[in-house]
């Protein structure tokens, strides 16, 4: 029996003139733009108001179709915009096109070695997670099953979900399994932001009472001694983890905060962390209670899934940042994978939105606290045909021989 192969890989970005619809590149009024929340350029006075000024949205989503040989199309996404189209359709797509999916493996380690003179970490490997996702839609529709259907079927009926938002009470209301909230304030605000952070806790916890969990993302803005200092003033509010406190390769820090704050709150970190090699690094270093790897940016599924098992081999629980529907999918078929998050991205955070704004048609939402994913093939969900993308690089660079 012949086996389709893959046909083509086109890498795209969207309009400039619908980026309202672009996950990564917020616009307008909203609590992730107007809140002070602390970040790594916080330090900087001209830069600490918003996020945007600085470039968190400056490359945007890249969206990949990996479409056989027989008319399947698989679709995947990562941040990375024209830089990331420009590694997959000048360089990663030699490795992809003409191959059997099936051997999504192979797939992954030619492009992981092709890359490493300039790559291993950052916009490369998200370039990889973007392809490396579509191959795995493409296998779930050849199979006519779910991708957590290809990789061990479910471990749980439902998956649990906690919110990130700047409204815990609504999520609250909503019955997530919790919230997280983002920090406020870092040291370059001093002992008054320090009191401010404490304030926000303070009252996030006494809108939802003693037993909802309640977590803080700090973002890579804050030194060691400040987190020890900042989770320990919390301490009465029953912080359950502290989250990403450290720049990603500070590992002696990250092991000096778990070792500070055992038995006080939790320490994770990965959202910002790339392959297996870099986890190995958190695990062996005992940096972190909790693993946080983004499946879009880790280097997809293929590598995500390896990131797991090394993790289930000390324990260690994997709680993906973000993610939507390319985390669900794993954290259904992993039994270290307790909960998932869940971004609240609406402008006033009082609204249960996609997390890919208008990218799919059918992106799953939570309800009364928990993910519930169809049987449908792949990812089980398709590309919004209303929504304008654009293919920065559709012809391929010719080679001259002189």
């Amino acid at each position: 029996m012949k086996h389709a192969r893959i046909q083509e890989v086109r890498a795209y970005v969207i309009a400039p003139d619908e980026m309202g619809a672009d996950y990564h590149n917020q616009h307008g009024s909203h609590w992730i733009i107007d809140l002070p929340i602390a970040n790594p350029m916080s330090v900087y006075e001209e830069y600490k108001a918003e996020r945007t000024s600085w470039g968190i949205n400056a490359l945007g989503t890249v969206i990949v179709q990996v479409e056989l040989s027989d008319g399947t199309v698989g679709i995947g996404c990562s941040i990375g915009g024209e830089p990331a189209c420009y590694i997959i359709e000048k360089h990663l797509s030699r490795f992809v096109e003409g191959q059997d999916p099936r051997n999504v493996e192979l797939i992954w380690d030619q492009m992981w070695r092709a890359t490493m003179p300039y790559g291993r970490k950052g916009l490369t490997v998200q370039a990889i997670s973007a392809v490396d996702l579509a191959i795995w839609d493409c296998l779930g529709k050849l199979r006519s099953e779910p991708v957590y259907a290809l990789i061990g079927g479910k471990t749980k009926e439902r998956l649990p979900v906690y919110a990130t938002t700047s409204r815990p009470d609504i999520a609250y209301q909503w019955g997530f399994k919790g919230a997280k909230i983002p920090c406020r304030y870092g040291p370059a605000d001093g002992n008054q932001g320090l009191k401010k952070n404490i304030e926000v806790m303070a009252e996030a916890r006494g809108q939802v009472g003693p037993d909802f969990p309640l977590r803080l993302d700090c973002y890579m803005a804050l030194t060691v001694p400040y987190a020890i200092q900042l989770a320990k003033a919390l301490a009465p509010y029953d912080l359950t983890w502290i989250e990403e406190c450290l720049p990603p390769d500070d590992y002696d820090g990250y092991a000096a905060l778990k070792a500070a704050l055992t038995g006080i709150c939790l320490v994770t970190t990965g959202e910002h962390e790339y392959t297996r090699y870099g986890f190995r690094e958190l695990i062996a270093r005992k940096c972190a209670d909790i693993l946080q790897p983004d499946i879009n940016w880790v280097g997809g599924l293929t590598e995500a899934r390896r990131i797991v098992a090394m993790a289930a081999a000390y324990d260690i629980p994997v709680i993906p940042h973000g993610s939507s529907v390319f985390s669900y999918h794993m954290q259904y078929a992993f039994s270290n994978c307790p909960i998932a998050e869940f971004l609240v991205m609406s402008p006033k955070a009082d609204q249960l939105v996609p997390l890919f704004g208008e990218l799919f048609t059918n992106e799953p939402l939570p309800k009364d606290g928990y993910i519930d994913l169809s049987d449908e093939p792949g990812w089980g969900v398709e590309l919004n045909d209303q929504l304008e993308l654009v293919r920065p690089y559709q012809s391929r660079r010719e080679v001259v021989v002189l």
